[in-house]
Order: structure tokens, then C-alpha cells, then sequence
């Protein structure tokens, strides 16, 4: 659909239209800053992902570091590596969980006021948000779980 562009001269009885473009082409220069601040909100939240992920990283870590004696032991009573996987696992999933479910909760009025086009509690943004960010616990648990389920479990006794 083409849009009149320039200005609209009147001669007499008859009108002419001095250029015409497209629909686009009038909008484009309004959308420059909307755009750029779309793929910056983009770029600074994968950047926020990335931080959270690794900050859980370094928690499960550290958990689980604290929790060598404790986890030799177990593996010394007839616990299997993939239990061992599994425990460190659902501890990082349910951590996650719990304050990402909480925050997400507590936060929803004020993204509200954010969002365009769709509301904070849309169910299919709602799921599809706690499932990225689910699958990222998951990655991020998954080091420290693979690390310490491969531990020498006399070795792991012996660390202080």
C-alpha cells in the first residue's frame, strides 16, 4: 500500500501528489530507537543470563565442595555416580526453582509496566521464561553434579 510522502499540492480543481513510498519507508525513521533499545534489552538480559548462570555455577560449586566428606561417604556406603549426579543436581533445579518462582511472583506488577504487547502473567511467557531459565540452572548444575559424582570417594574422605 502506498502512502503520499511528500505534500499534497492543490491546482485549481485537481490535486497531485509529488512522491509516494511505502508504508514502511514513511514508518522506518520512527522505529530507529525503539529497535536499538529492543536489541539492547536483548543483548543486556542474555548478559544477565549468562551472570545468573554462572553465579550459580560458583554457588553449586562451593556447595558441593563443602560437601566432599559427605558425599565420599555416601559413595563408601554403596551410592551409585548417577545418584550422586542426580542429588547435586536437584539441589541446584530446586534452588533455582524456589527463588526464581518467588522473585518472579514478587516481581510481576512492576514488569507489567515493562512489557509490550503481552502482560507479566501471560501463561505461555510465564512457561516459556521459567523454562529457559530452567534449562540454564540445569547446565550450569551440571559441572559441579559430573565433578563430584567422579570424586575417589578414599579421596574424598580424606579432604578436610
Amino acid at each position: 500500500m502506498a502512502v503520499v510522502r511528500a505534500a499534497i499540492h492543490q491546482h485549481g480543481p485537481h490535486l497531485t501528489v509529488s512522491s509516494l513510498g511505502s508504508l514502511e519507508q514513511a514508518i522506518s525513521p520512527a522505529l530507529v530507537l525503539p529497535r536499538l533499545a529492543g536489541r539492547l534489552f536483548g543483548l543486556l538480559g542474555g548478559l544477565g543470563l549468562f551472570l545468573a548462570a554462572t553465579g550459580l555455577y560458583g554457588v553449586l560449586a562451593y556447595a558441593v565442595a563443602r560437601r566432599t566428606h559427605e558425599i565420599g561417604v555416601r559413595m563408601m556406603m554403596g551410592a551409585r555416580r548417577r545418584a550422586i549426579l542426580a542429588l547435586v543436581l536437584r539441589q541446584g533445579l530446586a534452588l533455582t526453582a524456589l527463588l526464581g518462582l518467588g522473585l518472579a511472583v514478587a516481581l510481576t506488577r512492576m514488569l507489567g509496566s515493562i512489557l509490550y504487547g503481552t502482560s507479566a502473567t501471560d501463561p505461555w511467557t510465564f512457561a516459556t521464561v521459567a523454562a529457559l531459565l530452567l534449562t540454564v540452572a540445569a547446565l550450569a548444575s551440571y559441572l559441579p553434579a559430573r565433578r563430584t559424582s567422579g570424586v575417589d570417594p578414599l579421596t574424598a574422605l580424606r579432604h578436610d
